[in-house]
């Protein structure tokens, strides 16, 4: 039986390196390429066709959806894998659509990852048990708008409601009611809050 390929991409090498070490103590896999953003991965995927890619989500040039979107738009039968220190729902969910099939925070790579790639090579879909928690906990909450994640990310830059109201061309009273609807919607006490709500789940990022 042939060995599982492997793709690993990752914009640092200390994890690339730990996961060339755990592939390489086993007969059935073995690591065929590298990639350190996601640009460079979507090149790793043409030139070699993984049977299985690794993919970090926060990276340089081109973030792991947008690499994972070009990858699959290009070969829907590709087996991906995202590994991340972030296990926020929402992060989780826009993985998943976009088309991977497994989600594994690194701090369990020692514990999960060869199980992971396994059982995602053998076509099943896999989150480790924290993630799976995070998701059904969440899984009943309202989604945020477009236009409210967007005042979300300016109240995380520190802009009062003025500055919103004029960045996003709004009056400043449409952006109260926004502010007061991502309140109720996150289950936020007050603006800070919220922010650290957004982004714990992955609705934003740190601007």
């Amino acid at each position: 039986m042939s060995a599982i390929r492997v793709l690993a991409v990752d914009d640092h090498s200390i994890v690339r390196d730990g996961i060339a070490r755990l592939v390489g103590t086993q007969t059935d896999m073995e690591l065929v390429a590298e990639a350190s953003d996601g640009a460079e991965a979507v090149e790793q995927f043409r030139k070699h066709h993984p049977d299985i890619t690794l993919m970090d989500l926060q990276m340089p040039k081109m973030s792991g959806i947008d690499a994972i979107t070009a990858i699959r738009a290009e070969s829907p039968e590709a087996r991906i894998i995202v590994l991340t220190t972030y296990a926020g729902d929402v992060q989780v969910m826009r993985a998943l659509k976009a088309g991977a099939q497994g989600y594994l925070l690194k701090g369990l790579l020692r514990k999960e990852l060869l199980e992971t790639i396994r059982a995602v090579y053998g076509g099943q879909k896999r989150l480790s048990a924290e993630i799976a928690a995070t998701v059904a906990e969440h899984a009943l909450d309202s989604t945020l708008t477009p236009r409210e994640i967007s005042v979300l990310k300016l109240i995380a830059g520190g802009n009062a409601n003025k500055e919103i109201a004029g960045q996003l061309h709004l009056t400043e009273e449409s952006v109260k009611g926004y502010v007061k609807n991502i309140l109720l919607k996150l289950g936020a006490n007050d603006r800070t809050h919220a922010v650290t709500i957004g982004l714990k789940r992955g609705i934003i990022d740190l601007p």
